[in-house]
């Protein structure tokens, strides 16, 4: 078994599972009558515009009206968690998704902007309740960037989109709802 096979989730784990338990619980992404609140940091614009493009692409195959999709720009991903905690507090949105991107120098901001970043949007969607989707790419070069930002089914904004789908539709199942 190869290194990467060991992180997979094995076929039918999900199976297994639900028949050893009360309930197994998972969101679908059907997002028909979603609303989504899309935070995109322009700095970096060139690969943010890129998991933009993947997210606007995955909601749109996951149903959701591209009318009841709102983008707000800020100038870089330390802002996103504040652009993040405004759309969940105004109650407009069911899902957050944040992108931006994040990537190494030669000097230690790298660290407080990656690391404040992900505590923020996390301190938000914990105190809100609402999902808010980390979609910041933090790598070491660009290249790395380019390449999880390509225009294919492994783009990490088409993750981010799939993942706020799930997360809404997740609790609002079962036990949560």
């Amino acid at each position: 078994m190869a290194g990467s096979d060991l992180f997979a989730l094995p076929e039918g784990a999900l199976g297994d599972v639900a028949s050893r338990v009360g309930a197994s619980l998972r969101g679908e992404h059907n997002g028909t009558g979603l609303r989504i609140g899309i935070a995109c940091a322009l700095f970096n614009g060139g690969v943010t515009l890129r998991l933009l493009d993947g997210a606007l692409g995955a909601l749109e195959e996951a149903g959701t009206d591209r009318t009841d999709v709102t983008v707000a720009w800020t100038p870089g991903a330390f802002e996103l968690p504040l652009v993040a905690r405004a759309f969940a507090q105004a109650g407009k949105v069911d899902a957050v998704l944040c992108f931006g991107a994040v990537i190494r120098g030669d000097t230690g901001h790298y660290d407080f902007v990656a690391g404040e970043c992900a505590s923020g949007i996390q301190q938000v969607q914990l105190a809100t309740g609402v999902p808010v989707v980390f979609g910041v790419l933090t790598t070491d070069t660009l290249e790395q960037a380019l390449e999880r930002s390509e225009p294919d089914e492994t783009n990490k904004g088409r993750e981010a989109a799939r993942t706020g789908i799930e997360m809404v539709r997740l609790l609002r199942g079962g036990p949560f709802s």
